[in-house]
């Protein structure tokens, strides 16, 4: 049995009883092959992802597979004066958590930023789109592995992202459980 992490913001975690993510559906997707530790927490913005992981380590230990998506909290604009993370703070962070995670775990997954309803008044796409550029060149140099959750929910984002604007729909709790399922298998197959 392989020990796999999932971490991730409230696209992996949910937002409370109407919002899933696509953590506990990729648990099952898995089933007895692997072994899953996921925090019972929304891993929020990348610091406090990067501050939790020395909390999550002792439940960590063993995985040779960890499974990551940190962003939507960094680039909201909450008060109209830029993104909570600059570009630089959010590579700094990301690539900080990556080498991190590169000196205790096998193999590490990235998972692109999801889009947002046009209609989101604190997230905005052509930002996640930045983002997701900027970051995803740097952590395939570090031989970071990326899954691209991005492009799959942004091929019809009205069936898979819910009336909050952000979070996944019922749709997209499937899609992104199913991708990040196979990437996980797929990767497994390496070790």
């Amino acid at each position: 049995m392989i020990k796999v992490t999932l971490l991730g913001d409230s696209i992996r975690y949910g937002a409370g009883e109407d919002i899933q993510g696509y953590g506990a559906r990729t648990e099952e997707l898995l089933g007895d092959e692997f072994e899953v530790f996921q925090p019972n927490d929304n891993c929020k913005f990348a610091k406090y992802t990067l501050r939790m992981l020395f909390d999550y380590e002792p439940l960590m230990r063993g995985s040779r597979i960890v499974h990551w998506n940190t962003g939507h909290w960094d680039l909201c604009d909450i008060f109209g004066d830029g993104t909570f993370s600059t570009e630089a703070e959010y590579i700094d962070n990301i690539t900080r958590i990556a080498k991190i995670l590169l000196s205790r775990y096998d193999k590490v997954i990235f998972a692109t930023t999801t889009p947002v309803l046009d209609t989101n008044i604190f997230n905005k796409n052509s930002t996640i789109k930045r983002f997701n550029e900027i970051v995803v060149p740097r952590l395939e140099q570090m031989g970071v592995i990326i899954n691209d959750l991005h492009s799959l929910v942004d091929a019809d984002r009205d069936m898979y992202l819910s009336a909050d604007t952000i979070h996944l729909s019922g749709d997209g709790v499937e899609l992104c459980a199913n991708a990040v399922a196979e990437k996980i298998r797929e990767v497994a197959k390496s070790l």
